[in-house]
């Protein structure tokens, strides 16, 4: 069996003191596609934080190739995109110059050919010359997951991906994330879609406040109506 890529094991995550969730405990390995879902406020976003290392866990541990994660590391960077529910980007560069200088800097071999394609893919085809605060809001959340596919990745983090995203795009993106997992990457999203759930028809963890149960697709998708 392929080791795990991540690994948390009884993650209690919070704030101060408070947990915002019961401990989850999950595994994460090359072609794995986990879901996280709950209501707002049930600790989606905050766990996912607490993966990448943006956030010192209240207990429990959490591991990236075996090792304690640390955002810090090189190899952690290496290994990980993420797109969380920040708008973080250069203010003064155009999408196309935004996208080539996260290639770049990541290495990626004829970045520009990436760039076309990524941009073509989210549909920025046409604002290539645009500064984002000229894109609408959906076109700027299109931008960060394009610059998210643009660099070498092991393993994925989303939060609410398909947040001001289109039906069509919604469906893309969901043929997308398959395909990260058919070519060995890991997939970790937070989301409160069904569609883009019952589409990636993968394994969920349900959030709540007394147990943090993994659910089939069929469970998850109702334990999100409930």
């Amino acid at each position: 069996m392929t080791a795990p890529l991540l690994t948390a094991s009884a993650l209690t995550v919070g704030y101060g003191e408070g947990a915002v969730c019961a401990p989850v405990s999950f595994a994460v390995g090359p072609g794995d596609v986990l879901a996280l879902v709950g209501p707002n406020g049930s600790g989606k976003s905050t766990v996912l934080r607490s993966v990448l290392g943006l956030l010192e866990p209240l207990a429990g541990s959490v591991e990236l190739d075996g090792r304690p994660v640390d955002e810090r590391r090189a190899e952690h960077r290496a290994a990980v995109a993420a797109v969380l529910d920040d708008d973080a980007w250069f203010p003064a560069l155009t999408t196309r110059e935004h996208l080539l200088l996260t290639a770049s800097g990541h290495g990626v071999h004829e970045p520009g050919a990436v760039v076309d394609d990524a941009l073509d893919t989210f549909g920025l085809d046409r604002h290539g010359d645009a500064v984002p605060t000229a894109l609408s809001s959906g076109q700027r959340r299109r931008l960060l997951l394009a610059a998210a596919f643009v660099r070498p990745r092991r393993l994925l983090v989303l939060d609410e991906p398909e947040q001001r995203l289109d039906a069509s795009l919604r469906r893309r993106l969901a043929d997308l994330l398959r395909a990260e997992a058919d070519t060995g990457r890991a997939v970790l999203l937070a989301t409160h879609d069904p569609v883009l759930l019952e589409a990636l028809d993968a394994p969920a963890l349900g959030l709540g406040d007394e147990d943090c149960p993994t659910l089939t697709p069929a469970q998850a998708v109702a334990f999100m109506g409930r």
